[in-house]
């Protein structure tokens, strides 16, 4: 089988767990034998590359060039990139100050020649979001046309319009991935043009990939998709994650570490992190609380430590990626998520693997399907600190947790998902799929 996969992140350069997740899945297709034709929003270039190289088309209209990864991990993908100023979890405000700042930097030809006006617009950027998503829609169609493949695989919002026009133009099935909704980013605040391109894109598949039953019944009942349409397939984690020495800056030996790792914004629920610290340092002294990631809440979070006199006690360390997860986690005596709402959540699984136990909140996925983890509702404060003091000062329960949890993660295989995706895609090509 042969599949065109539309996504909008791969590492080395990745954002968050949809591309860790991309790559995971990718590989273990290409290991099974299926072929991908993986179409990314915008080349990467640069020595950061390393393990992926680009190609990149100067005229859309004349795209030839193609990456074949012969005798690798990645040996049965061929990777396609399309000029875009995509990136994720982007709002329209970031894409304006993105399109402010290349126009400035690269004028209106942002480095490319795209003689093609009646797709382009005459233009090699959309006026705004909305706009950029329809033009790498059309834009992936053009290249489809170069490509054979059975069936069509578009992940998140982003690209299901590209998913769409690429289905109408070939009549292949599509299969839509959904890694986040807009609820989980935005709460009942939602962006009504990011939620029109989700239910259409939900809508015109043919099969529905959730990562999460949790994610289900929010696919089924505010997006009014048919549960029998919808599979639920699960990430997963490598087993190849090394272990670093690190050395803790500003850190005691004697004080306890207990780790954030995310993007600091509203989904993951820092706040609710931040108030259980306090609770927590009222009866320990000996600890501190890392917060390792970026995102629109930064500052805010960075002010409320300080607002609740506990600044001293909380370290940020901004984006972290590769080696860098692995020794934050090395440091760590305990990794929290108290996300408000989460699809799946990869990062406890990382934790796990480096065997830090976990506590996770009620509402997320990945409390599904673990068993050795503690959990919480998001907003009990009170009970997150009670666990996080009970972890820290019981040696025998922080013991029980990491072995089991570190065993428990094992099971958690993307050759195990790449085949539940597989058994997916031959229901959308089904006639008999809903």
């Amino acid at each position: 089988m042969k599949v065109l996969m539309l996504g909008w992140e791969f590492p080395p350069f990745i954002s968050g767990g949809l591309g860790t997740a991309c790559y995971g899945l990718t590989r273990a297709l290409s290991q099974m034998g299926t072929e991908v034709i993986f179409v990314l929003p915008k080349p990467i270039t640069g020595v950061h590359a390393t393990h992926v190289k680009m190609a990149h088309p100067h005229a859309l209209g004349r795209i030839s060039g193609k990456d074949v990864f012969g005798g690798s991990e990645l040996a049965r993908v061929i990777f396609r990139t399309l000029p875009s100023m995509m990136t994720p979890y982007q709002t329209p405000q970031d894409y304006e100050e993105a399109l402010r700042k290349a126009r400035q930097l690269a004028g209106e030809s942002f480095g490319l020649e795209l003689d093609l006006p009646d797709i382009a617009g005459g233009d090699h950027y959309g006026r705004d979001l909305y706009q950029e998503v329809q033009r790498y829609a059309k834009l992936a169609a053009w290249i489809s046309r170069e490509e054979e493949f059975d069936v069509i695989h578009a992940h998140d919002w982003m690209t299901y319009p590209a998913g769409m026009a690429v289905s109408a133009l070939s009549g292949k099935p599509l299969v839509v991935h959904i890694h986040s909704t807009e609820f989980d980013r935005s709460g009942e605040h939602v962006n009504q043009m990011v939620y029109d391109i989700e239910r259409q894109g939900m809508h015109a598949a043919d099969k529905v990939i959730a990562v999460s039953h949790l994610t289900k019944n929010i696919v089924v009942n505010r997006y009014a998709v048919p549960a029998e349409k919808v599979e639920v397939v699960y990430n997963a984690i490598d087993r190849d994650g090394s272990v670093v020495g690190f050395v803790n800056p500003g850190i005691s030996k004697d004080e306890k570490i207990v780790l954030f790792l995310g993007r600091i914004t509203m989904q993951k629920g820092p706040e609710y992190f931040l108030a259980a610290a306090k609770k927590v340092l009222e009866v320990m002294d000996n600890v501190k609380f890392v917060m390792a990631g970026s995102g629109d809440m930064i500052r805010r979070t960075i002010e409320m430590a300080a607002e609740m006199g506990i600044g001293h006690k909380v370290l940020f360390t901004g984006f972290l990626r590769g080696k860098d997860v692995d020794r934050v986690f090395q440091m760590a005596d305990l990794f929290v998520m108290p996300s408000v709402s989460e699809p799946f959540g990869l990062v406890p699984l990382e934790a796990l693997r480096n065997d830090v136990p976990v506590i996770i909140s009620k509402q997320s996925g990945v409390a599904e399907v673990l068993t050795h983890a503690l959990k919480v509702d998001f907003w009990d404060i009170n009970e997150m600190a009670n666990k996080i003091v009970a972890v820290l000062r019981h040696p025998p329960l922080h013991s029980t947790l990491r072995e089991h949890g570190n065993f428990e993660v094992r099971k958690f295989n993307w050759t195990t998902s790449a085949q539940q995706v597989m058994e997916v895609y031959r229901m959308a090509q089904s006639p008999v799929a809903v």
